[in-house]
């Protein structure tokens, strides 16, 4: 556990000890808790001969959740697809060999694993192990990341699976888990919302900018690098100012003298999107805003989709509550 930034006030076995959520040697007690806390599950005993020991330490807060795990033998754990979390494994001693199809990578003290929220794995937990997990719920792991951003994802977000803890992206991450389970282990009460909000916050952003992702060129970029030709910018305030208008890529290209082509490449190379996904982004601000600033007798979210050119109410409910976290019902309740 030297790895990881504790305060002396909380040694491993002291991290989330008032937390003890399952204490079994039963094995199918210990697959319904893991299905509880995560999603349906298989357990395998690899050694009938030895005993299956147990013990789950776990703490749920908003859309995240930390826990201190082990099992006490040799167990292979079949999850399938984790649809709607990501999970992070922190072992403090032992290992275990995570299978991604034909790929493997061992978790160790040394180098954590990342399970990602929508493809398939299996864990082979071995005997002795301890681990610490972070449970991340999928649509905040996506809202946080779409602030950064301030546009809507066109792919889930997907983590490399391994995470070496001895680079220096590793160890601002261990010391962000530190603090992370250094409060959590003594705080027993209810939070308050902000200060959960602000854990969330802390540790999905750390997540974000310290595991590799297919959105870290963009969060993590130098600010010299995001620097775009005058043409791209001009078309965003085009944009901003004519959103209420059915414009399109031509009038876009006429106004500023480029071709489609061009303009097409240049929003692609410096804001990682298009002229039209961009133009999309800016007409769901502003319904976000129009809702909120509406009161639910004096219009629909049908009569200010369609104001600002969403004929399909499928597809733009979802893509709201991507962007926002909630439907555009729930912004116009309150």
């Amino acid at each position: 556990m030297q790895s990881l930034a504790f305060s002396a006030a909380t040694p491993p076995d002291a991290v989330l000890a008032k937390f003890e959520v399952c204490h079994t040697q039963d094995i199918e007690e210990a697959r319904r808790w893991g299905e509880r806390i995560f999603c349906e599950n298989r357990l395998r005993h690899q050694d009938r001969q030895a005993p299956v020991d147990t013990r789950i330490y776990y703490r749920r807060l908003g859309g995240i959740g930390v826990g201190r795990m082990s099992y006490g033998s040799d167990i292979t754990i079949d999850p399938g697809v984790l649809d709607t979390f990501a999970l992070v494994m922190m072992p403090i001693r032992g290992q275990e060999v995570i299978e991604f199809g034909s790929r493997q990578i061992c978790s160790t003290p040394s180098q954590a694993s990342v399970l990602n929220a929508h493809l398939p794995c299996r864990i082979h937990h071995h005997k002795d192990t301890e681990k610490l997990i972070m449970r991340v719920d999928r649509s905040l792991l996506e809202r946080i990341c779409q602030q950064h951003l301030g546009r809507t994802l066109a792919k889930p977000v997907e983590f490399r699976p391994d995470m070496p803890l001895d680079t220096a992206q590793g160890q601002r991450w261990m010391r962000m888990v530190g603090w992370i389970y250094d409060n959590l282990s003594h705080d027993e009460g209810s939070l308050p919302p902000l200060r959960a909000a602000q854990f969330e916050q802390a540790m999905v952003t750390a997540l974000l900018t310290c595991q590799p992702n297919n959105y870290s060129g963009e969060l993590c970029a130098d600010e010299a690098q995001s620097i775009a030709p005058s043409f791209v910018k001009r078309v965003e305030r085009y944009i901003e100012e004519h959103a209420h208008e059915p414009i399109s890529i031509v009038d876009m290209a006429d106004y500023v003298g480029v071709s489609s082509r061009s303009l097409f490449a240049g929003f692609r190379r410096f804001r990682n999107t298009s002229p039209m996904l961009y133009l999309k982004e800016v007409r769901l601000r502003r319904v976000h805003e129009e809702l909120q600033q509406s009161s639910a007798g004096s219009t629909t979210v049908t009569a200010v989709a369609f104001r600002w050119g969403f004929s399909h109410l499928g597809h733009f409910t979802t893509d709201y509550k991507r962007r926002f976290g909630e439907s555009p019902s729930e912004t116009l309740a309150r």
